[in-house]
Formats: C-alpha cells, sequence, structure tokens
C-alpha cells in the first residue's frame, strides 16, 4: 500500500512538473511560429499520438463502447471545445508574456470546481471551502478594479475553460486518455481545414523543407499526452484529494517562470491579489489534507 501511494506521489508529481516547467518551456521556444499554427498543431498531434496508444494498449474496445452511447457523443463534445478553448487560451498567455496571469487560472481553477461542484452535484460546502470562494472573487475584483486596461481575462477563462471540461468529463465519467481521443478528434477536422489556409497562404512554418522544426512541432502532441498519463495514473493510485494539492506545482512553477525567468510585469495591486489567492490556497488544501 505505501509503494502504490509512494509511486502515485512520484507519477503526479511528474505530470505537475511537467505541465509547470517543461510545457512551459517547450511552448514558450516554440511561440515564435504564431498562435494560431501552434494551437493547430498541439491538436492534430495530439490525436495522432493519442490514436497510436490506443492502438498499442489494444484500447479500440472500450473506444467504440463510449462512443456507442449518444449521452457520452453530446458531452464529450463540449468538454472538446473546452479543452481547445484551455489550450488555445495557454499557447496565447506564454506567446504573449501573461504565464503569470495563466498561473493565476491555475490558482484558483480547483477552488472554483469545489463552487461549480455545489452548484451542479450539490456536494457540501463547509465553512473553510466558502471563505476560500470568497477570497477567489476578492481577488478577481482586486485585479479588475486595479487597471480596467489588464482586465485578468486570461487567467479567468482560463480557469473557467478547465474547471468545466473536468466538470463536463465529471459528469460523463469515461476513461481519461479515451475521452480526450474523441474530444481530439472532434477538433481534428476543424484543424486540418485551418492548416490547409495557413499552408495555402504561405503563413506556415511546419514545412517537409524545415525538418528540424517539423520535428519539434511535432512535439506538441507528447507534450499534450506524456503529463496527462502520468498525472492520471497517479490519481488512480492515490485518489483526488492528494493529488489536488500536488496539482499546485503547476501553477507555482508557472508563476517562478513567468516572473524570475522570462522577466513578466508584477504589479504591487497584482502581487496583492495572488497573496490572497494563496491565502485561499492554503484554506482549501488544509481542508483538504484533513478530510484526506
Amino acid at each position: 500500500m505505501k509503494d502504490q501511494f509512494n509511486k502515485g506521489l512520484i507519477l503526479t508529481s511528474l505530470g505537475s512538473f511537467w505541465w509547470g516547467f517543461i510545457g512551459v518551456i517547450y511552448f514558450k521556444y516554440v511561440s515564435f511560429i504564431g498562435h494560431v499554427e501552434l494551437v493547430v498543431h498541439r491538436c492534430l498531434w495530439t490525436a495522432i499520438m493519442l490514436f497510436i496508444t490506443t492502438s498499442i494498449f489494444s484500447k479500440w474496445r472500450i473506444f467504440f463502447k463510449i462512443v456507442s452511447i449518444k449521452k457520452n457523443l453530446y458531452g464529450l463534445f463540449i468538454s472538446g471545445l473546452l479543452i481547445f478553448i484551455n489550450w488555445a487560451i495557454w499557447i496565447y498567455a506564454v506567446a504573449t508574456e501573461r504565464i503569470i496571469d495563466a498561473s493565476f487560472g491555475y490558482f484558483i481553477m480547483p477552488i472554483i470546481s469545489v463552487m461549480l461542484g455545489y452548484l451542479f452535484f450539490k456536494e457540501n460546502l463547509n465553512k473553510k471551502r466558502i471563505f476560500s470562494i470568497i477570497l477567489v472573487i476578492i481577488s478577481i475584483i482586486i485585479l479588475i478594479f486595479s487597471d480596467l486596461k489588464t482586465f485578468p481575462w486570461v487567467g479567468i477563462i482560463v480557469a473557467l475553460s478547465w474547471a468545466f471540461y473536468n466538470l463536463v468529463r465529471k459528469k460523463i465519467n469515461v476513461d481519461t486518455d479515451i475521452g480526450l481521443l474523441i474530444e481530439s478528434l472532434y477538433i481534428f477536422p476543424f484543424m486540418i481545414i485551418i492548416f490547409y489556409f495557413i499552408t495555402k497562404n504561405g503563413l506556415n512554418d511546419f514545412s517537409i523543407y524545415n525538418p528540424q522544426l517539423s520535428l519539434i512541432l511535432i512535439l506538441a502532441g507528447p507534450m499534450t499526452v506524456i503529463p496527462l498519463f502520468l498525472y492520471v495514473r497517479g490519481v488512480e493510485l492515490i485518489g483526488l484529494g492528494a493529488t489536488g494539492m500536488i496539482f499546485y506545482i503547476t501553477p507555482t512553477l508557472q508563476f517562478i517562470l513567468g516572473y524570475f525567468y522570462y522577466n513578466e510585469d508584477f504589479s504591487l495591486l497584482k502581487f496583492v491579489s495572488f497573496i490572497i489567492i494563496w491565502f485561499a490556497v492554503i484554506i482549501y488544501l488544509k481542508d483538504l489534507y484533513e478530510k484526506n
């Protein structure tokens, strides 16, 4: 049992580290090619890689069982749209020096998920969680009124898209990787059309004449799928409670990279709002720890 817990701890920590550090470095490195083409490659190569892993692990029976239920198809279409929005905004944030804003979104996402759980699933809200939600709302208000020109829409869209994505996936409850494959297949034809027009207008960086860059762009698939596999396997071994705490490695590393390595702007009022968020996170994590 202890070995299982330690293995789960390592896997979720690696997944969170990958999202927060390796993923940021990679997408920042390739951000020069433009947001639109980068989003296209992330969607295309994620779908292709999931197609390959589904074949390797012989999961097509699970795939066809899931798609045979209409409720799953409708739900995965909605979740596919949400994950596309999340990926697109995340890439935009990295490319336009808004990594700190994106990290804000991932800091508040679990607490927003708690609120959505109460609204849609009637999950219990204790005093600590209510207080955490209030603090999140206060921090958002501070960010909004500190400078109307710098409305924290990146962080809010990141948080809402990911929180609603988790809500929909919880509702339909299908295998994580197969569900993501179906979501990717919904997005796939639109990405092919967009890439066709990018190529037709000579705006593409992906080309057989530049194999080195093309290979780097193909890595957008593994960069998305590998941390997901690590994190989900960890969740299976040690449960959502413990992994919910470990997840905060991701936005913490994003914040550190954005501020200390990429020298992103961080005003005094933004710092105050983050202090409030960190306080809310501490209360939330303490509540998680006590329940586990």
